[in-house]
């Protein structure tokens, strides 16, 4: 399996943001691969960011694994109720990540639905179809990520991200759509760091 290298992970964090979208994020559980085409990401960057969980270098017990080397997996919950999945990059010490925010379910859509919404993928609604995978703590929850994962080596067999989506048995997607660079969601209260444009996503929107 092709799996991306540690260091595809130590390197600036908003370009790694962004070429992470249209690459396959895959997550073994228990002897079926779930697998999630990534179309919607956010870089985080501790040291300049206001946003970010260790700003300033901040650290705390709940973002120990940002300080750690690239190329894991750091999972946080908000709110109480929802994980959201970050992959760690740059350097070991330098406290960055890039949230998933969105993808499109490829692999393992049985699995995937019922997790999300306990339905078989032919019983959900256009509006379920439409909002299965849209947000950070939609995906955890249809590949079963919690803090449980959190620290996992994005290079083992538990939960990784391969650009080869031949060697999961899928037939190579059609053109990528433009990317779209925007302000990230839900950051009012992080100062100028709220008007950086280190979201990236394939649609035309700004929500």
């Amino acid at each position: 399996m092709a799996v991306l290298s540690h260091d595809f992970y130590n390197g600036d964090t908003v370009e790694i943001a962004r070429s992470l979208l249209g690459k396959y994020l895959v997550r073994r559980y228990e002897d079926e691969l779930l697998a999630v085409r990534i179309t919607e990401t956010e870089a985080y960057v501790g040291r300049c960011d206001k946003a970010c969980h260790a700003y300033g270098y901040r650290k705390t017990a709940r973002n120990e694994t940002m300080f750690g080397p690239p190329g894991h997996a750091y999972i946080y919950l908000i709110y109480g109720m929802h994980h959201c999945l970050n992959l760690v990059t740059e350097p070991e010490g330098e406290p960055s990540a890039v949230l998933i925010r969105g993808g499109e379910a490829v692999l393992g859509m049985e699995t995937i639905t019922r997790f999300r919404y306990g339905r078989k993928p032919g019983e959900l609604t256009s509006y379920q179809k439409k909002h299965l995978l849209d947000g950070p703590g939609k995906l955890c929850r249809a590949l079963a990520l919690t803090r449980n994962e959190d620290g996992i080596d994005l290079t083992g067999d538990t939960l990784w991200v391969t650009d080869e989506p031949a060697e999961l048995g899928l037939a190579l997607p059609r053109e990528a759509p433009p990317v779209w660079r925007t302000r990230r969601i839900g950051i009012d209260y992080a100062e100028e760091a709220r008007d950086f444009l280190w979201r990236f996503t394939y649609e035309e929107q700004t929500r």
